[in-house]
């Protein structure tokens, strides 16, 4: 067999990660041209490059699949229950930062805290006799995070993209979403509560733990991680 590892396939992810294994002896590069999902691997043996979407990777991981591979925390966190049964993290990247936040019009003067939120929550339903929608694509960290915090009275709304815009386009009261500078939120009109971090990500190497391993892939792992140390 060959050790398998994933990789982001295409962007500033994909490009960092190259770096960061090539600062380490290892070389990383495409095979073909930017259409082809096929890669390279210089530098060590018995090991295949296998080229994903960074969403894919935690269920190739999970699935046993691939033996190492390189995506978001988040993404982990959300996409496999109980996560730290399936995978192990090997290495964080130092690079791929962004928090996922709970944010609220800054119009809501009076809402800073999810105290303030749970409250907020109850007087909107009471008034508009539906739950206060929240738009993300983080369903199991927004829910398991709000029911540690007590909030109940809410709905999730799914949003794949441009989720700082629902607010604005009334199809959601408040997000929780990932950002980097909070930028975007602000353009937006949008304000973070002072307890509202949900998580902190960023690109990390994940080894599998169901993935199966024979004497010869045993020996390179090992090698492979020593060198990544």
């Amino acid at each position: 067999m060959t050790l398998k590892l994933g990789v982001p396939s295409k962007g500033r992810l994909m490009e960092k990660t190259f770096e960061w294994f090539g600062a380490r002896g290892i070389q990383l590069s495409r095979a073909g041209s930017e259409r082809e999902y096929a890669g390279l691997v210089e530098g060590i043996d018995g090991v295949a490059l296998v080229l994903l979407s960074a969403g894919e990777i935690p269920r190739e991981l999970a699935a046993g699949r691939i033996h190492l591979g390189v995506t978001g925390t988040d993404l982990v966190h959300e996409k496999l229950a109980l996560w730290d049964k399936s995978v192990a993290p090997v290495a964080e990247l130092g690079f791929g930062h962004a928090d996922l936040i709970l944010a609220v019009p800054q119009g809501w003067t009076d809402v800073d805290t999810l105290h303030d939120l749970d409250a907020a929550a109850a007087a909107f339903r009471a008034v508009h006799g539906y739950r206060m929608r929240i738009a993300t694509k983080y369903h199991r960290l927004v829910r398991d995070f709000l029911r540690e915090a007590g909030v109940a009275d809410y709905a999730l709304v799914d949003s794949q993209g441009a989720t700082e815009g629902t607010v604005a386009n009334e199809t959601a009261e408040a997000i929780a979403d990932i950002t980097s500078t909070g930028e975007t939120l602000r353009a937006n009109h949008l304000k973070i509560l002072s307890d509202g971090m949900i998580l902190r990500s960023q690109a990390t190497l994940w080894k599998s733990r169901n993935a199966v391993v024979d004497g010869t892939d045993r020996e390179v792992l090992e090698t492979l991680l020593a060198r990544l140390a």
